[in-house]
């Protein structure tokens, strides 16, 4: 008896420990998990048992944590808190070496704060874009797109790559296939190098092959539970291949960016990347690839998306101009 009871003891304990943050309902019921986020209108909880569960504010009336969380209201600092704690309904009690009483109707966000320095992290997503069109004229369009990016310490690599193809009437029309990688070494928590490699390779257009070396320094405006935003300046080395005129070689200085925010709990997802470049030797003009976006989560892992696609090469000589409209469907990890 007393080892069964010594046993069950143990297991309570261990239970409660992995409770974790506590969030109170207005209607009585408690949701038990891992506070992420809380936007203006959703907290979204990672729970063991339904994975990500958005609840809506307005039946929130309060909530505990014992991991750190960055908490911003009117008034605060908005520096990450040690602690947050229930209160009364309405309210929660944030401990940042000294305890505030705040309204959780004036919380303006509330997220948990991403270490600088972290262990593996993977995430990614893979799209899938296909257009039938049966009509006078039979159209097939079928896009496939694939992100990347692992972060590990000061590390972080990207990578990209796109695969399309089209046919009208049983006639290949457009083939086109391109890959993107780039190494980010952080040297602070905002300021890092970038190396970049990209290959495209097209069979219709007449610029067929670019490929692309460069390397430059970056900043990160942000990067945590909301969204990411960072620039990167590059000076890069170029060649072009034509199908009805000789290669061409030439430097380049181009910015590259890549911006996401989540909004509704993590339902909805702005996102746009690209490059800007202009020729500084060899060719005369400018190139723009660059692609936005809206995706929206189905589930934990499927999503369905919008987006726009521009590819513009301008050498006063052989242009390159195209854009694309596209729905498809995701998954993501």
């Amino acid at each position: 008896m007393p080892f069964r009871l010594s046993f069950c003891v143990f297991l309570l304990a261990f239970s409660t420990g992995a409770v974790g943050d506590t969030v109170w309902l207005k209607n009585g019921d408690r949701l038990t998990g891992e506070i992420v986020l809380m936007d203006s209108t959703k907290l979204l909880l990672e729970t063991p048992y339904a994975g990500s569960v958005p609840i809506d504010r307005e039946m929130i009336s309060t909530l505990q944590s014992d991991h750190e969380l960055l908490v911003k209201w009117p008034g605060g600092n908005g520096e990450v808190s040690k602690t947050v704690a229930a209160g009364q309904p309405g309210r929660i009690v944030v401990s940042n070496g000294e305890e505030t009483t705040v309204e959780l109707a004036s919380v303006t966000r509330m997220l948990r704060p991403k270490p600088f320095l972290q262990d593996l992290e993977w995430t990614g997503d893979l799209e899938f874009d296909i257009n039938y069109e049966r009509a006078e004229r039979d159209t097939d369009d079928f896009d496939l797109t694939l992100n990347n990016q692992a972060r590990h310490g000061p590390w972080r690599h990207n990578l990209q790559a796109d695969y399309n193809r089209k046919f009208r009437d049983d006639v290949r029309i457009e083939q086109d296939w391109s890959a993107k990688y780039a190494l980010d070494r952080f040297v602070t928590e905002s300021r890092f190098w970038q190396t970049r490699y990209e290959y495209q390779r097209d069979w219709f257009e007449n610029v067929r092959r670019r490929r692309s070396l460069g390397a430059g320094p970056g900043y990160q405006f942000w990067d945590n539970e909301l969204g990411a935003f960072s620039l990167a300046w590059l000076l890069s080395y170029n060649q072009f291949s034509y199908a009805e005129r000789s290669d061409k070689a030439f430097y380049a200085l181009g910015m590259q960016w890549d911006y996401n925010r989540y909004l509704v709990g993590k339902t909805v997802e702005l996102f746009g990347r690209g490059s800007v470049g202009k020729a500084l030797s060899g060719v005369e003009g400018y190139s723009v690839d660059a692609e936005f976006g809206v995706r929206y989560r189905l589930t934990d892992w499927a999503s369905l998306s919008m987006k726009v696609e521009t590819d513009l090469v301008k050498d006063f000589s052989e242009d390159l101009d195209e854009t694309d409209y596209s729905l498809g469907l995701g998954i993501g990890w």
